[in-house]
C-alpha cells in the first residue's frame, strides 16, 4: 500500500490532521516532495513558498495541539492561480507586465481560506491575464499536462488543473470567464466548480471580465470540492455582485443519491461537433446515473448563436476598458492576448449594453428549454480529445486551423458564464491517447448542492478520478 500522504484526498487529509493521526507539517512535506518531482515536468508553479509553508504548517500544528482548530481545512496545503492578491507579495496575473507587482491587499477568498487554517504552498501558472483556453504562456513558460507533457492543460487556470492532477496540492483556486476552471479540470482529470454568478467573491482578484468572471475550486473529488466551496462562498461587502443567499453545508448534502432525479442528456452536435470518443464517455456516464436510479431524458438545448455573440461582445469590451492604460503605454502583452483585447475598442457602447440586457432573456430561455422538468443537464466539457501544445500554439503558428481549434475549446463552456448558472466538471474516463475526458453537469441558479450530489454519486460508482498520471 502506498503511504504517500500527497496521494490522499483533501478531505481525508483534513480529517486526519484534525484527529491527530498526521500533522500539517507531514502533509506539507509530502506535497513539497511531490512538487520536487512534478514541477520540472509540468511548470505548474510560478512561485513556491516552501519555507513559509512549513513555518505556517508548524503554526497550524501548534494551534491544534493547544485545542484550536480554525476550520475544516486546518493545516491542509493548497496553492492558487496567480491572480489572487496576497498583501505584500508578488501577484503577476500570468503577465510580464506585473512580474514585479506587489499586491496592496489580500483577496477575500484567500482571507476565508486563512480563517479555515489553510497552508499556502504558493501561486500557480495561468494564461496571461486569464485570456486563453489552452494553458500557453509566453512570459512564464507553458504549463504541461501531467498525463502527457506534450499536451495542453486547458486554461486559463492551467497550473491549478495540473498541480491538483499531479498530486502536488490537495486543491487549488481557479477562475472561470469562459471555461477557465472547467477546461483544465477536464483536460487534467480533476473536479472543477463554476458556481452561480455571485456565489463567490472576486474582491482582490485580477479581473478578466467583471460580468462573466467566476471564482471556484479545483480538487480531486467532488467531496473535496464541496468542502472548499463552502469555505470561500458567501456574501462579501467588498464585492457588490455577491449574493446574500445563505451558503449550504454542501458536504453534508452529498449522500442523497440520484434516485428520483431527472437528468437531461445533451450531445449538442448542432452547437459544436462532438468527437465520438467524447460522446461515448458522456453516454456511458448517463447510463451509470441511470443504473443508480436517475431518469435520463434528452435535453432540448436552445440555439446558442446569439448568446455566443453576446459573450464575445461583453468580454472584449470589458477587457479593453480594463487594459486601456497598459495598451496605450505599449506594455509587453503576448500578441494574441493584445489582439483579443484590442478588438473591444471597436465595439459600439450600444452593442455592449444590448449584450448585457439580453442576458436575462438567455437565462429564461435556457431554463424553459434545456432545464424544463430536469434537475441537471449532462454534456461534454471539451468536445474533442486533448490536443498538443504545439498544434494549439497561436503565437508560433496562428494559422486558420490552429485558431479554429483554440476557439472550439470554449464551445460548450462559455455559454454558462453568460447564463451565470452553476456548472460542475468532473472526470468521465479517458480517450485512446490516455488523456482525460470531462463531463459537465449544469444546474439551476444556486443549486450547487444538487450538482455535487449527482457528481458524488457518479464518483462513488466509478474510479476515473482515482487514476494517477504516469510517472
Amino acid at each position: 500500500m502506498n503511504d504517500d500522504l500527497a496521494l490522499r484526498d483533501l478531505s481525508d487529509i483534513a480529517d486526519a490532521i484534525a484527529a491527530g493521526r498526521i500533522t500539517s507539517v507531514q502533509a506539507t512535506e509530502a506535497c513539497l516532495a511531490r512538487i520536487a518531482v512534478w514541477q520540472p515536468k509540468t511548470n505548474a508553479f510560478l512561485r513556491l513558498k516552501a519555507e513559509k509553508a512549513l513555518e505556517q504548517a508548524r503554526l497550524m500544528d501548534a494551534e491544534l495541539a493547544a485545542g484550536k482548530r480554525r476550520g475544516p481545512l486546518h493545516g491542509v496545503p493548497l496553492a492558487h492561480k496567480d491572480m489572487y492578491y496576497r498583501e505584500g507579495e508578488l501577484s503577476t496575473g500570468g503577465s510580464a507586465i506585473r512580474r514585479d507587482w506587489v499586491a496592496p491587499v489580500t483577496s477575500t477568498v484567500l482571507k476565508r481560506l486563512d480563517d479555515s487554517g489553510v497552508v499556502e504552498l504558493g501561486f500557480l501558472n495561468m494564461a496571461e491575464f486569464a485570456a486563453g483556453p489552452t494553458g500557453h504562456n509566453v512570459h512564464h513558460g507553458h504549463c504541461r499536462n501531467p498525463w502527457d507533457r506534450t499536451r495542453v492543460t486547458g486554461g486559463s487556470s492551467s497550473g491549478s488543473g495540473a498541480s491538483v492532477a499531479a498530486r502536488m496540492v490537495f486543491g487549488a483556486l481557479g477562475s472561470d470567464t469562459g471555461g477557465s476552471i472547467r477546461l483544465p479540470a477536464a483536460a487534467c482529470g480533476v473536479v472543477g466548480m463554476k458556481a452561480t454568478y455571485g456565489r463567490v467573491s472576486r474582491a482582490g482578484a485580477v479581473a478578466r471580465s467583471w460580468t462573466l468572471d467566476h471564482v471556484g475550486p479545483l480538487t480531486r473529488t467532488v467531496r473535496d470540492n464541496a468542502r472548499m466551496l463552502a469555505i470561500v462562498a458567501g456574501h462579501d461587502v467588498d464585492d457588490s455582485t455577491t449574493s446574500e443567499k445563505p451558503v449550504p453545508d454542501y458536504e453534508a448534502l452529498l449522500e442523497g443519491g440520484v434516485a428520483g432525479l431527472k437528468i437531461g442528456l445533451s450531445l449538442p452536435e448542432a452547437l459544436v461537433p462532438v468527437d465520438p470518443q467524447i460522446g461515448a464517455a458522456v453516454q456511458a456516464a448517463a447510463d451509470t446515473l441511470g443504473r443508480l436510479g436517475a431518469t435520463i431524458t434528452p435535453a432540448r438545448m436552445p440555439d446558442f448563436t446569439a448568446l455566443y455573440r453576446a459573450a464575445e461582445v461583453i468580454v472584449k469590451c470589458e477587457a479593453a476598458a480594463m487594459h486601456r492604460p497598459w495598451m496605450e503605454a505599449d506594455a509587453p502583452y503576448a500578441n494574441q492576448v493584445r489582439t483579443r483585447m484590442e478588438a473591444g475598442f471597436f465595439i459600439p457602447a450600444t452593442q455592449y449594453i444590448d449584450a448585457l440586457r439580453l442576458r436575462a432573456h438567455f437565462v429564461r430561455e435556457f431554463l424553459a428549454t434545456a432545464m424544463d422538468g430536469v434537475d441537471a443537464v449532462l454534456l461534454p466539457t471539451i468536445p474533442f480529445p486533448i490536443p498538443t501544445i504545439e498544434e494549439t500554439d497561436v503565437e508560433a503558428s496562428g494559422g486558420p486551423a490552429t485558431l479554429t481549434m483554440v476557439a472550439r475549446f470554449t464551445g460548450l463552456t462559455r455559454p454558462f458564464n453568460t447564463l451565470g448558472l452553476p456548472v460542475l466538471s468532473l472526470p468521465g474516463g479517458f480517450d485512446s491517447n490516455g488523456l482525460p475526458i470531462g463531463l459537465q453537469l449544469v444546474g439551476r441558479p444556486f443549486d450547487e448542492a444538487g450538482l455535487y450530489r449527482i457528481g458524488h454519486a457518479y464518483q462513488e460508482a466509478t474510479d476515473h478520478h482515482r487514476r494517477l498520471p504516469p510517472d
